[in-house]
């Protein structure tokens, strides 16, 4: 037998119901309840809003999140690409800043340079089947003198890690 969840806002009398046959156990049926809680007043707020094309904004970035969100759970890599690709597009990101991003994200310090190429390809950002001659990932061998690499560390103004920063908040 079918179950059914209603949340109203209670705000603006709106409400929406979810019926079917829900898994038992009493955490799934939380974040039901919640998830249909947020929904509703998502859907209120957008519709009290009298703007017109704003609201019409909001439900195309509600939208465009929810099959975000659905895509990412089917994990369909393809689609999380695509529609994060079109958001970025929908929001003035031209192709040379998305290819822009992408190189920011491969050459993030701090990061695994391998992590960074991942990153821009989940976003789409990337062309996956490029070389990384043709993507800028070349790595180059790089070796540096030790009478170098002393005198660069001499001129090098930042602390060194072992010091305490005075500017970090205790």
């Amino acid at each position: 037998m079918p179950e059914q969840y209603v949340a109203q806002d209670r705000r603006t009398g709106v409400e929406v119901s979810v019926t079917g046959e829900f898994p038992p156990h009493p955490d799934d049926r939380v974040r039901i309840a919640r998830t249909a809680t947020l929904f509703t007043r998502l859907i209120s707020t957008l519709l009290a809003n009298e703007n017109e094309a704003e609201r019409r904004l909001g439900f195309r970035a509600i939208e465009t999140q929810l099959e975000l969100a659905e895509a990412m759970i089917r994990q369909d890599a393809g689609e999380v690409q695509r529609l994060v690709r079109e958001t970025l597009q929908n929001m003035g990101v031209g192709e040379e800043q998305l290819q822009d991003l992408a190189r920011q994200l491969r050459e993030m310090s701090g990061i695994d340079p391998e992590i960074g190429r991942q990153l821009a390809q989940a976003f789409g950002l990337d062309d996956p089947s490029a070389t990384p001659d043709e993507t800028g990932d070349a790595e180059a061998e790089v070796t540096v003198e030790p009478e170098a690499a002393e005198a660069e560390d001499a001129a090098d103004p930042s602390p060194d890690e072992d010091e305490p920063n005075e500017a970090a908040p205790a």
